[in-house]
């Protein structure tokens, strides 16, 4: 007789989970939790390869035990939340408001596919599944009374799904995380390119989209659709929920200051473009120094070149080295009095290095220098703190953070805010106007000119909720494993050369191929289904850095696998 499993486990969750908002009682004969258990472990293994049980099942199941022990305080803990909650009697009205179960018997098979999956995050904010579960669970727990050895709160329902997980393999790690699940949520990943199916390694350059956003931008349209603050009816006041909140959103996920900071913009380039024209008009002077890495993207590069020489700026750059890591030594001979502004990558975007924004940002402190973060490369893949940085300004794009394109968002200090000049003119930003004088909004609105992109700011709230729901430190940690796995795999590739190998990066590769030209070797995995970029990637200083003018570049996200890695791996070994 084979031992319980992960999987049946889960299923015996799922049951737990399944029973209370369908039939509004718990399963078994008895109110002994023990039996109810041993009903639900009999139900269970219906659906898995176990064999049958029998009724002694503790003496014929290797570990049956405990497990059911485990699962007994399950029910024991709800009991102590709903005291009247027992097989006998119905799920009282109350203690289900309370639990905040829907009686749909489709939140039931919901539940029952994502276990299956052994999925834990919720895929929608109206109908929870068994994470939502759990936190209505852990809510309680001023009620419960169960206690660890430390004297710590014990939740045994979150132990009892924390033991599902699979302890081996390549799935195996923080039990919130699932690849298989996290994939069924992007409509766009289940598809064939050239009769093979899609592997999208081209996250760098745009991510794809859950069924969550697209679904959140339907709505919008379909229910929704207004434009936003000044309007006297309903229609308004959701769209203008539905923007604020996203702002609200936004905040909370950057732990900004305030909601006030964060300004809306069609993309980090904007946000870029904004703040180096306002910023250049109110504090920039001849002989001001702004300092660049050579790791910038065109984006950062580009529009302090402008401002520099309308204002007679100059521009410094900081080196990096073989491995494509900044030079701290050369950046702090490069610090001085004349450093006004230093603009810095949170993470190079054709290298994939991560740069040490906190120590750089608290050496230009020194000299009374102001901050600005390109954080395009790194808000979907590291935790961002712009209090704890200590930076002036952050910007990034929602579609690299599986949101809509012409959307993002800058942060920025607020007394900053209300020291520069707006960019632009026009409605929205104004509180008065005569043909003598305006007078601007106070911030945000005095940088949000005319009409926003409404329904994709909701959309990019959604996308953060969703990567916050499944956890930056789960993401962070799987994609360092496919990072790892990659690089390995990729060095066994004959004439295949790294490009950048720092010791801190996000999920990016990069590479050439000996006798074969990148766009070569780009079209040719395109044939097998695989996508990658393939060029200059808008950093051509950091490719020269290296001696050259383009790479081929695979970048990784959370819903990648390490079977996909070995196809790509196994196409360029084809194609050498």
């Amino acid at each position: 007789m084979p031992d319980i499993t992960p999987d049946l486990v889960a299923q015996v969750a799922s049951r737990l989970y399944n029973q209370l908002p369908t039939d509004q009682t718990l399963p078994g004969d008895s109110a002994d939790s023990r039996c109810i258990a041993a009903t639900l472990l009999e139900r269970a293994q219906q659906d898995t390869s176990v064999a049958p049980f029998g009724s002694d099942m503790t003496s014929a199941v290797s570990g049956a035990g405990e497990v059911l022990e485990r699962i007994s305080k399950v029910f024991e803990s709800i009991a102590m939340v709903s005291p009247g909650l027992t097989t006998a009697k119905p799920l009282a009205h109350d203690s289900l408001n309370s639990l905040n179960l829907s009686r749909t018997a489709s939140l039931g098979q919901h539940a029952d596919t994502l276990v299956r999956q052994q999925t834990y995050s919720d895929s929608s904010k109206q109908h929870g599944d068994l994470k939502g579960f759990v936190r209505n669970i852990q809510s309680f727990r001023n009620q419960l009374t169960g206690t660890d050895h430390n004297g710590a709160f014990a939740d045994p329902f979150a132990d009892l799904l924390r033991d599902s997980l699979p302890k081996h393999g390549k799935l195996s790690g923080n039990p919130a995380f699932n690849v298989a699940a996290i994939r069924g949520d992007f409509p766009v990943l289940h598809q064939q390119v050239h009769g093979k199916p899609l592997v999208w390694f081209d996250n760098a350059a745009t991510t794809q989209k859950p069924r969550q956003v697209i679904d959140a931008l339907s709505r919008f349209y379909e229910q929704d659709n207004s434009n936003i603050h000044r309007g006297a009816h309903t229609l308004a006041a959701r769209a203008t929920d539905a923007f604020e909140g996203a702002r609200d959103t936004i905040r909370n996920y950057l732990n900004a200051g305030s909601s006030e900071e964060i300004i809306f913009v069609r993309g980090t380039t904007e946000g870029i473009n904004l703040v180096a024209h306002s910023y250049g008009t109110r504090f920039l002077r001849p002989g001001d120094e702004i300092l660049l890495s050579e790791l910038e993207h065109h984006a950062n590069i580009v529009p302090w070149q402008i401002v520099a020489r309308e204002h007679g700026a100059v521009l410094r750059v900081i080196p990096v080295n073989d491995n494509g890591e900044i030079n701290l030594a050369e950046y702090e001979r490069l610090l001085g009095p004349r450093t006004r502004l230093v603009a810095l990558a949170h993470a190079n975007n054709s290298l994939g290095s991560v740069l040490p924004i906190a120590e750089m940002t608290h050496l230009a402190k020194r000299y009374g220098a102001h901050v600005l973060i390109d954080g395009a490369q790194s808000v979907a893949h590291l935790p961002v703190d712009v209090q704890a940085l200590g930076i002036d300004f952050f910007v990034f794009s929602g579609h690299k953070i599986f949101g809509p394109t012409g959307i993002g968002a800058v942060y920025g200090r607020r007394e900053l805010w209300e020291e520069l000049p707006p960019w632009q003119g026009g409605g929205n930003m104004i509180k008065d106007v005569t043909f003598e004088e305006t007078i601007y909004s106070d911030v945000p609105a005095k940088f949000e000119a005319g009409t926003p992109n409404i329904a994709d700011a909701h959309g990019l709230g959604i996308a953060l909720e969703y990567v916050t729901r499944i956890g930056l430190n789960n993401i962070a940690a799987y994609e360092r494993r496919l990072l790892e796995y990659a690089t390995e795999k990729l060095q066994g590739v004959n004439g295949l050369r790294l490009i950048g190998t720092a010791r801190e990066k996000v999920a990016v590769t990069s590479f050439v191929l000996r006798d074969k030209s990148v766009p070569e070797v780009g079209t040719y995995l395109d044939q097998h289904g695989i996508a990658v970029r393939a060029g200059h990637h808008c950093a051509q200083p950091s490719l020269r850095r290296f001696g050259l003018e383009a790479t081929v570049r695979p970048s990784f996200s959370f819903y990648n696998t390490f079977e996909e890695i070995d196809r790509l791996v196994q196409a360029l070994k084809q194609l050498r």
